[in-house]
């Protein structure tokens, strides 16, 4: 494979899939495939804040679809598998043994809890973000949704361990005809500035 192949794979010609193929689920091996990559993803001092619930499930599934906005219900319930998303906002217990060389910042984060809840959602988008990507180098589709009460799902399934939601994430084998058509993105003149 190209390294032209692998950024149409991760970003030119991926796609958010809507529909996935409930014939193919995805196996606990390629789950933890999945996670053993997107870990690699650089996080501010190695904080790795970001926590995965997934979800197979049909019971499992419909818990959440029940604090899904109406759009993403069926979604939500015929996808294979959905990520929750998540981050610890006492992501920094674990920086003296995941940054020894910075591990004065456990006590920084420990003392100020904005500050720690901050870089808790900051780090865990971008553990989002490694995730779809690393899941689209594996094989796997994804369809991201932010459209869900996040205090619910929060109360619903994080209750004893105060993760914070932050996305869902449908994961499988995508069914193309599920697909909106393409939109444009932005170019880089209306974003961008190089100073």
């Amino acid at each position: 494979m190209t390294t032209d192949d692998m950024l149409d794979i991760a970003f030119r010609k991926a796609r958010t899939f809507n529909r996935f193929f409930a014939d193919k689920p995805v196996s606990d091996a390629r789950i933890h495939e999945l996670y053993a990559l997107l870990k690699w993803g650089p996080t501010a001092v190695n904080g790795q804040p970001g926590r995965y619930l997934f979800l197979r499930a049909p019971k499992a599934r419909a818990r959440l679809a029940a604090v899904a906005m109406a759009g993403n219900q069926a979604r939500i319930l015929a996808a294979p598998l959905t990520v929750i998303v998540a981050s610890d906002p006492r992501f920094y217990e674990h920086l003296p043994t995941q940054a020894p060389a910075l591990a004065a910042m456990r006590d920084v984060y420990a003392g100020d809890a904005t500050l720690a809840c901050d870089a808790a959602r900051y780090s865990g988008a971008l553990q989002a973000a490694y995730l779809i990507i690393a899941a689209r180098l594996l094989g796997l589709d994804a369809g991201p949704m932010s459209g869900f009460d996040a205090a619910a799902v929060n109360a619903e399934f994080f209750a004893e361990n105060g993760w914070q939601a932050h996305l869902l994430v449908n994961l499988g084998y995508g069914d193309p005809e599920g697909n909106y058509p393409r939109n444009p993105r932005l170019e880089f003149d209306a974003v961008a500035k190089i100073l």
